[in-house]
């Protein structure tokens, strides 16, 4: 009886450190998910349609200078009363101001009016930063997938603003300094081994009525499609790109980012390229590659003298 009665303890003081533990465990989580933040939410910043465009400022108690500006976009369609400041944590405990821009959906809009409106985005962005403790100079992008895609778009396609708009925001430059994203669609011509892929030369084949009226049309598509490639439109001025892909993903395989580093190197320029062995399009500790993202904004774009 002795024997059991000092197992039976033993045992429950193992089991009272293990609660003890995932307390601990699931309060510093839940912790590190809710910065101090102040929240300004539905800020248009242009029109599509007729229809307001909106973006979310997400502003940490002690901000940094730098400003994220993150696609809320997946599968070209985008919810912006859907984000939560869950999402970008890593991002706003590193000090960094977000701003989380939303797009109207294809095929609604096609993807060329969307990367027209990102730019928007951006260029509105840096015309209010300081008014949000952020240094104009210091914008990166972030996103995932066809919000990879549209960073992506931004990082080799950003553009100085027009000098005699009567439009302050079109006045402003559309380029960012640095993007990290998760992985994107790099290359709409050679999908490669994608499911999206239907080897007829045309678009991925859930999205034939994304890229407007004439996307579908296959003598018209390879203009469209390297319009819409960010792999056809590196320059030797490409900002520091950091890509994070799995090397299971079927739907945008990790070619695609394997073959823009390779094209960006050509030109002098370095993609950091983490591939993650065995991961699918998207899984559990993606908020962990967050924070290293946000570790990299900050080497990549810190404080100017």
């Amino acid at each position: 009886m002795k024997v059991w009665a000092k197992i039976w303890r033993i045992f429950w003081r193992v089991a009272l450190a293990i609660v003890l533990a995932a307390a601990l465990i699931a309060g510093a989580v839940g912790w590190y998910l809710h910065p101090s933040i102040t929240e300004t939410r539905n800020l248009v910043y242009g029109q599509r349609q007729g229809k307001d465009l909106v973006l979310h400022v997400l502003k940490p108690a002690h901000p940094s200078g730098i400003g994220v500006v993150v696609m809320i976009s997946g599968r070209w369609k985008s919810n912006p009363e859907g984000f939560s400041a869950l999402l970008v944590a890593p991002f706003l405990r590193q000090g960094q101001t977000v701003f989380a821009v939303g797009h109207m959906s294809q095929p609604d809009a096609s993807v060329m009016d969307t990367v027209e409106d990102v730019n928007r985005a951006v260029r509105y962005v840096r015309l209010h930063a300081a008014s949000y403790g952020v240094d104009p100079s210091r914008l990166g992008v972030a996103g995932g997938s066809s919000g990879g895609h549209l960073s992506l778009m931004l990082a080799t396609q950003g553009r100085a603003g027009d000098p005699t708009a009567n439009n302050p925001v079109d006045r402003e430059s559309s380029q960012v300094q640095a993007a990290a994203v998760f992985f994107p669609v790099t290359d709409l011509i050679n999908l490669g081994p994608s499911t999206e892929n239907l080897h007829d030369g045309g678009p991925p084949k859930s999205f034939r009525n994304a890229f407007g009226p004439n996307g579908a049309d296959l003598t018209a598509w390879p203009k469209i499609g390297h319009a819409m490639s960010p792999i056809d439109h590196i320059t030797p001025d490409l900002p520091p790109i950091f890509i994070v892909h799995g090397d299971a993903d079927t739907l945008v395989p990790v070619d695609q980012s394997i073959r823009f580093q390779e094209q960006a190197a050509k030109t002098g320029r370095q993609v950091e390229l983490i591939v993650r062995p065995g991961k699918k399009h998207g899984w559990l500790t993606m908020l962990w590659d967050m924070r290293l993202m946000a570790q990299w904004f900050a080497e990549k774009m810190p404080p100017q003298n």
